[in-house]
């Protein structure tokens, strides 16, 4: 979790910070999403990420719900972190920060497919009661 809590924030985008904002977590999470990363080592040969900090971010996502942490069976090997359906659910947030990424930073290397039939695959605002798409431009923020 982030060392800063944000309190006084009436906002669920900072309190999703709290549980994944911290420098290196998203990244952790695209691997377990995209690569099907499950192991430690893993994780810290593709990020290149001090052991020390992986396993405080592991263990941030297990006690956060986003991941659970199986021990290995009886005849050994390495322990694997799961995501969860709550960490699963985070692949959109993914999607959205590559899709941005590609058009504002710069291009990456992967596009999103389905992986049933291959086809491309990409986020849309629509209207919650239909198919109609919304431009960003016209989202508002209300309070509930």
């Amino acid at each position: 979790m982030l060392g800063r809590l944000y309190e006084n924030q009436e906002c669920s985008a900072a309190r999703a910070l709290e549980l994944v904002g911290e420098r290196w977590s998203l990244l952790i999470l695209r691997d377990a999403m995209f690569r099907n990363y499950t192991r430690f080592l893993q994780f810290q040969k593709s990020l290149g990420i001090a052991p020390n900090i992986l396993a405080k971010r592991l263990e941030d996502f297990v006690a956060a719900g986003l991941m659970e942490h199986r021990q290995p069976g009886i005849s050994g090997g390495q322990a694997d972190y799961l995501l969860t359906q709550k960490g699963l659910e985070l692949k959109a947030v993914i999607m959205t920060l590559t899709a941005w990424g590609d058009k504002w930073v710069r291009p990456g290397p992967i596009v999103f497919r389905n992986g049933a039939d291959d086809q491309p695959i990409e986020l849309q605002l629509r209207l919650a009661d239909g198919n109609t798409p919304v431009d960003v431009a016209d989202v508002v923020a209300r309070r509930r």
